[in-house]
């Protein structure tokens, strides 16, 4: 799943319990592993080494190709931030927070994987074991970009629709 999925997803669900900024959170936290779930397409970092006999051992190589995916990493976060806020229209101080809390937490578990992958130590360890375990296992849509953009782009429109409803009830 992009980033920028995550962070409008993220985004959506934090709107939904602006209520209470800790539930905001917990929600958009949450929802990047409840999306991950799902079949999904990934760009596939070029840095990123992948153990299949043990993925626990995955890693990613800091170098020439690490600047290319940080780059490629950065922009698809902040295109979903810039795109939460054009999607929620914030209009007062704390309604951007919200938003702004709910597309960063949306996105933090894959930078936390990182983390996993550099120190190896709790919490990081049983982080990465809930997000691989949580992740689907189906790649079907590897390598099918315009399928995969397009899903996503249906996922994110059916969280949209949801957080609507919800206002509306």
């Amino acid at each position: 799943m992009t980033l920028t999925t995550h962070a409008i997803v993220g985004a959506s669900a934090a709107t939904i319990f602006s209520f209470h900024p800790a539930a905001a959170i917990a929600a958009a936290f949450l929802s990047h592993f409840a999306i991950d779930v799902t079949p999904h397409w990934d760009y596939i970092l070029r840095s990123g080494r992948e153990d299949p006999q043990n993925p626990m051992n995955s890693d990613m190589i800091i170098g020439k190709d690490f600047i290319f995916d940080l780059v490629r990493v950065c922009v698809d976060a902040l295109l979903g931030i810039a795109l939460s806020l054009l999607i929620f229209f914030p209009q007062e101080s704390y309604q951007l927070l919200i938003v702004l809390l709910g597309a960063g937490f949306g996105i933090l578990p894959d930078p936390l994987q990182f983390a996993y992958w550099k120190i190896r130590k709790e919490p990081f360890l049983s982080l990465q074991r809930f997000h691989r375990w949580a992740h689907s296992k189906d790649k079907s849509l590897l390598g099918r970009w315009k399928i995969g953009v397009f899903y996503q782009f249906s996922l994110v429109l059916g969280f949209l629709l949801l957080t609507k409803l919800y206002f509306l009830l």
